[in-house]
């Protein structure tokens, strides 16, 4: 038997302004976002923005449904209209933002298993890390990659 240790690193920021501009702008984009988010049932919204590789960028909400195995989170819904616009332009950043009731959420808001699973696809599919920020009113986490979130995560060269 073995063991191997896995490390993840964190950078963290006590606020967006510490962040470069092309974050604040993009964390920006994905808290107007969540503001815009249908989450009748859950009353959780959650916004997301993703900066693609030619500079536009793409925002999306979580979309519940009454039968919630149909809805659909923000981060897929900015990641999918994202390829089906531009199929060909990879990804280089995303940015999550999540509130609820009391407002914005004060530890940094983290993508779900699938959501995580469709960042290390994207990932694969154009061969670039994704820089990903989690925003949270008492902080700041980027990481560099959809491994950070997800290390032992499923990949397309399992199925060869």
């Amino acid at each position: 038997m073995r063991i191997k240790e896995l490390k993840i690193l964190v950078q963290e920021f006590d606020r967006s302004e510490e962040l470069p501009d092309s974050d604040q702008k993009l964390l920006e984009a994905a808290r107007k976002a969540a503001e815009n988010a249908y989450a009748p049932y859950s009353h959780f919204n959650v916004g997301a923005a993703v900066l693609l590789e030619n500079g536009e960028v793409i925002a999306g909400n979580n979309q519940e449904n009454a039968d919630f195995t149909d809805g659909l989170c923000a981060e897929r819904v900015a990641l999918f209209y994202a390829h089906a616009t531009y199929p060909g332009v990879g990804v280089k950043a995303i940015a999550v933002t999540a509130k609820n009731k009391n407002g914005f959420l004060a530890e940094p808001a983290q993508p779900c298993g699938s959501c995580r699973q469709v960042l290390v696809e994207t990932e694969f599919r154009f061969k670039n890390p994704i820089r990903i920020i989690l925003d949270g009113k008492k902080g700041i986490q980027v990481l560099n990659g959809a491994e950070s979130l997800l290390p032992l995560a499923f990949k397309p060269v399992a199925l060869d």
